[in-house]
């Protein structure tokens, strides 16, 4: 039996894992992708893969990707949007991204799809934000604190909605931060998260914006994470979740973390790489991007999504900078 997986978003860094993931996951047999963006995306090597670039915030367009010679797709990952400081910057682009064109795909996965279809969307832990309890469980209410956090809150309750009426399966998976992100910094608050790593262990200087200092109090600033292993093997697992196994008011999972302090970070960093790297992280200050990364949730329980069948990262922040180290020095190689 073959299975047809839409990926919106393909051309981003998480699609592109998510698309190399699936075709390696023997729960997903002769699989057929179809993978669309605002820029045409890379097929995955030996897939079968048709790349469509679209416009996923004009309906005329987003439709074609349910008309190719693959057919009506089975599953639907809804990756594509605006991240965090952008969607703060520019208000309206955020909610045309990230709230009207995700409606969009939800009205055309209800015309042309089965009920049974799976969609599976990512959201954020920055639909989270004001007074917070210490643990964030399956019952704390999202109050965002920035327009990217409301935008992903509000296609989380369409999603709802469209699974409580029986028009599809929905599966919204709340990302942890995730680091270390390779490639480019993009728009997310978080980005920095991943820079102070990634720039410096590829002998590059970078900036951090919390704190003006190593000796910065602002560094004590927790945040809730995840490698992109980890993260990626959560979101294939989404698709494999009997509907029955979520709770029957919402199809919300807050994917398993854990902590740490961005002194964390720069403390593994040192472990790992030495005194050089760490000397090529500079500091200023931004207050706008603290404001919004210190506004999000920094521990959640993972009793929940552990029972479900989802996976945690073991070992804390080293074995994770230590991992993407090995994989600068094999290319280097």
């Amino acid at each position: 039996m073959s299975s047809t997986v839409l990926i919106t978003g393909a051309a981003g860094w998480l699609g592109g894992l998510l698309a190399a993931e699936l075709i390696n996951d023997p729960r997903t047999p002769d699989l057929r992708l179809i993978l669309a963006d605002i820029v045409e995306p890379n097929a995955p090597p030996l897939s079968k893969s048709i790349c469509i670039k679209a416009d996923l915030t004009d309906k005329a367009q987003l439709e074609t990707l349910f008309s190719t010679e693959f057919g009506i797709p089975d599953t639907v990952y809804c990756l594509h949007g605006i991240m965090s400081r952008g969607a703060e910057d520019n208000f309206d682009l955020g909610v045309k991204i990230n709230v009207d064109s995700v409606r969009l795909l939800l009205e055309a996965t209800r015309s042309y799809c089965e009920a049974s279809v799976k969609f599976i969307f990512t959201s954020s832990l920055a639909v989270y934000g004001g007074p917070l309890p210490d643990v964030v469980t399956t019952s704390t209410i999202a109050t965002p604190q920035g327009s990217y956090g409301f935008g992903k809150l509000t296609s989380e309750l369409f999603i709802n909605e469209y699974s409580r009426r029986g028009w599809v399966d929905g599966r919204i998976v709340r990302l942890p931060t995730i680091l270390v992100r390779p490639g480019a910094p993009s728009l997310a608050s978080s980005s920095f998260i991943s820079a102070i790593i990634r720039e410096p262990l590829h002998g590059v200087e970078t900036v951090c914006p919390i704190g003006d200092s190593i000796n910065s109090p602002e560094l004590s600033l927790k945040s809730w994470l995840a490698s992109p292993e980890t993260t990626i093997k959560n979101i294939v697992t989404a698709k494999h979740i009997p509907a029955e196994k979520f709770l029957p008011h919402t199809r919300v999972i807050c994917l398993p973390g854990f902590t740490a302090t961005v002194r964390d970070e720069l403390e593994a960093l040192f472990k790992v790489a030495g005194q050089d790297a760490l000397n090529l992280v500079k500091f200023k200050d931004d207050p706008v991007n603290r404001r919004l990364v210190s506004s999000w949730p920094s521990a959640f329980d993972n009793s929940y999504a552990l029972s479900l069948g989802f996976a945690v990262d073991e070992g804390g922040m080293e074995p994770i900078v230590q991992r993407f180290w090995d994989r600068v020095h094999a290319v280097d190689k």
